[in-house]
């Protein structure tokens, strides 16, 4: 089986903002397959079906961003799957709205939810997308800025993102990490 986790914040006032971006993916995909992803399980919702014929698992960790590495090791440990067997879907401030990078391993970024995510499963070896939310203006607190929402012009590309975002991940199932790397990688 393979965990298919988008990363955000679970309470309502944080719907639609930058850092919900992982959320975001995991709704469209659980659209796109119809795959409902509202079953609690292991302090996450959960959505079990098959993509490509592999088994899946959308996901949406409910504890809050910077605790996400526990919500996914308790997950891991239920299922007993390894880091191997998961897909982390994030926000990521060092690329332009809208844009994605697909990685197979990589360092936290200063990310904070990937940063637990590689404390508790003691590596940074699974694979990764991240989506374009822009750099943080200068006057802006980080904080502020990732808990904001997307302006009405930013609005289209960040959309994109998404939609590439949850194709990535279909092309990750379907033909591989590096053909999603080769085919979604861009430059910046």
């Amino acid at each position: 089986m393979r965990l298919i986790i988008g990363l955000g914040n679970p309470e309502r006032e944080y719907k639609g903002t930058r850092h919900n971006t992982g959320f975001e993916v995991i709704n469209k995909l659980s659209s796109d397959t119809h795959i409902p992803a509202n079953k609690s399980r292991q302090r996450c919702l959960t959505g079990e079906g098959y993509i490509y014929g592999e088994r899946v698992m959308l996901v949406k960790p409910q504890t809050y961003m910077n605790a996400s590495g526990e919500a996914v090791r308790d997950l891991l440990g239920y299922y007993k799957l390894s880091a191997d067997d998961i897909v982390v879907i994030y926000d990521d401030t060092s690329l332009p709205v809208g844009h994605i990078r697909v990685r197979k391993q990589g360092g936290a970024g200063g990310h904070n939810g990937i940063k637990n995510i590689i404390y508790h499963l003691e590596t940074d070896v699974f694979p990764r997308v991240r989506v374009g939310i822009g750099a943080k203006p200068p006057d802006w607190i980080l904080t502020d800025y990732v808990l904001s929402r997307v302006s009405r012009e930013e609005e289209k590309d960040y959309t994109g993102g998404i939609l590439k975002a949850g194709d990535a991940v279909l092309t990750i199932l379907n033909k591989g990490i590096d053909t999603a790397m080769n085919q979604y990688n861009q430059n910046i």
